[in-house]
């Protein structure tokens, strides 16, 4: 069955605006609206609360209409859908960015705090233009079932995709010895490329903060029975990012997958404390994944290409190999009890 926001000329329409506002405000801003945004949702869930207004909504992109907007929809429609989808909004800031530097317009592709504000109007319609790549990339994974997060998926081969269409190479210009060589950037060597997060990159650190952000999504889901509060809290963290604070860890990728691990384990009947323990498996993962990302996709290039996204990609796949296998008792992204994000 093709997938109702396919056929929905609503979605179209919102998802070009939703780019092109990402564009206008700069990806990691948009982003963060996101992460506010679920936390909103997922707090209207977890009370039972419910948010008036009618309207063409979505239930994690089932599309309906005429109905009021309640929990569920507010995280699907807003923070997961055409207004605040990060397959929308942040990946048509980053696309935005790498445009905006092959036209001279700024100095850095990978520059995801930029806004193009209302300066140039031909940023603006690349970034409606990879709003509604997103949304349609999305959709279509959704409709053949892709196993796992098709928003985080379309996240990150949105950035491959901009990378083709804008010139760029897709891995970039290798120094060192290899691709996870960060020796030429720790020698601040001329040619070194440009790593993540220069607080985050130490594979025992990072393994560490997965430790750690693993069970907080874990503990999180288990206590209030959201999957997704911990990725909201981990997206709005990013605010203290955006201002400059120093060494603001990025966990997104390591929180949701904790809840996800954490989802399998109870629906598994294990105890509390296995519930947990799978979560920060999960976390450890989902970090260390993000750097592997990082190093090969990242690093090397010219343009964001999101390492989180991929690793909650990656961590989905794993929560669906481990159900199929009987480890885990279901998967949160599609099918056998999941939602299909």
């Amino acid at each position: 069955m093709v997938n109702p926001t396919l056929l929905d000329p609503t979605w179209y329409i919102t998802a070009f605006a939703g780019g092109a506002f990402g564009a206008a405000i700069g990806a990691l801003p948009a982003f963060i609206f996101t992460g506010f945004m679920v936390i909103a949702g997922e707090a209207l869930a977890v009370s039972g609360g419910h948010q008036g207004g009618y309207g063409p909504i979505s239930d994690y992109g089932q599309s309906t209409a005429g109905v009021a907007v309640n929990a569920g929809t507010f995280t699907g429609y807003v923070g997961f859908g055409p207004i605040f989808g990060p397959h929308i909004s942040f990946a048509a800031g980053a696309a935005a960015a790498a445009y905006a530097a092959k036209k001279g317009y700024i100095d850095d592709g990978k520059n995801i705090l930029w806004a193009a504000g209302t300066n140039h109007i031909d940023v603006l319609l690349v970034g409606g233009i990879f709003g509604i790549l997103g949304m349609v990339g999305t959709g279509l994974g959704r409709t053949v079932g892709f196993p796992t997060d098709n928003i985080a998926t379309m996240v990150f081969l949105s950035a491959l995709i901009h990378r083709v269409a804008f010139g760029y190479s897709v891995i970039g210009e290798v120094t060192g010895d290899g691709l996870f060589d960060v020796g030429p950037w720790e020698r601040d060597e001329d040619e070194a490329p440009g790593i993540w997060l220069p607080w985050q990159y130490k594979w025992s650190g990072v393994a560490m903060i997965g430790l750690i952000g693993g069970i907080f999504g874990g503990a999180l889901y288990y206590a209030t029975g959201s999957a997704l509060l911990g990725f909201g809290i981990s997206a709005a963290s990013l605010v203290f990012l955006q201002c400059g604070v120093d060494n603001i860890p990025v966990t997104h990728h390591i929180t949701l997958p904790g809840s996800v691990g954490a989802w399998g384990a109870v629906a598994a009947g294990y105890s509390p404390t296995l519930v947990i323990i799978w979560g920060a498996l999960f976390g450890i993962f989902g970090a260390l994944m993000g750097e592997v990302l990082e190093r090969v996709f990242y690093m090397h290039g010219g343009t964001h290409v999101d390492p989180p996204a991929g690793a909650i990609a990656a961590s989905g796949l794993l929560s669906a190999v481990l159900t199929a296998a009987g480890v885990l008792g279901a998967t949160f992204w599609g099918g056998l009890g999941g939602i299909g994000l």
